[in-house]
């Protein structure tokens, strides 16, 4: 412990990165990727993780400039912190990369998902699973005699746990985007 009294490694956002890189606990890091917007680009990436091993909990591509022809990906994986830095490092030698972002570790994030959930039932379960739905500020886009299909946006653990919810409810199908994010404040990530 320090004069701070800052346990190593505990702070997930703090402005330096006090984890050791030889730490035998995986970590899970959100990693956004600015390339160019190009056929082929996103295999490229993807064969990277596939190639050496490394999982992808979550992958969102979208064009973020037009102009520019720029896309931008969101990657969550998990590892030990040495596997992270070795996959920034590989994703920063790829041709048509411009930026490699660690939003886990670079500071002050924003991240959110967004997921639909088609819930089937009658009465009790019905109403329920309405009022769970307001709880979690979750909209009704579509409804019918026998189901929702409800829309919530938030932090993956949010969803997880509304997800959870609504399974003995009749949840019966799930779609979710994968994690978007990006730094707080003026730096770009």
């Amino acid at each position: 412990m320090n004069s701070l009294k800052i346990k190593k490694g505990t702070s997930r956002k703090s402005a330096y990165d006090l984890r050791s890189p030889n730490q035998d606990i995986n970590e899970t890091h959100t990693i956004t990727v600015l390339v160019d917007n190009e056929a082929g680009v996103l295999a490229r990436v993807i064969g990277l993780f596939s190639s050496r091993g490394y999982n992808i909990e979550s992958l969102t591509v979208s064009e973020v400039d037009r102009v520019g022809k720029l896309s931008r990906i969101t990657i969550v994986t998990s590892g030990k912190p040495s596997v992270i830095i070795q996959i920034k490092a590989q994703l920063a030698r790829i041709i048509p990369v411009y930026e490699v972002h660690d939003l886990t570790i670079e500071g002050p994030s924003v991240e959110r998902e967004m997921a639909l959930l088609k819930v089937r039932g009658h009465g009790k379960k019905r109403v329920e699973a309405l009022r769970l739905a307001d709880i979690f500020r979750a909209k009704v886009v579509d409804s019918t005699l026998e189901s929702f299909i409800f829309e919530i946006t938030g932090v993956t653990e949010k969803i997880n746990k509304f997800s959870e919810l609504m399974e003995p409810l009749g949840l019966v199908e799930i779609a979710r985007t994968g994690v978007v994010g990006m730094g707080r404040g003026t730096n770009t990530s």
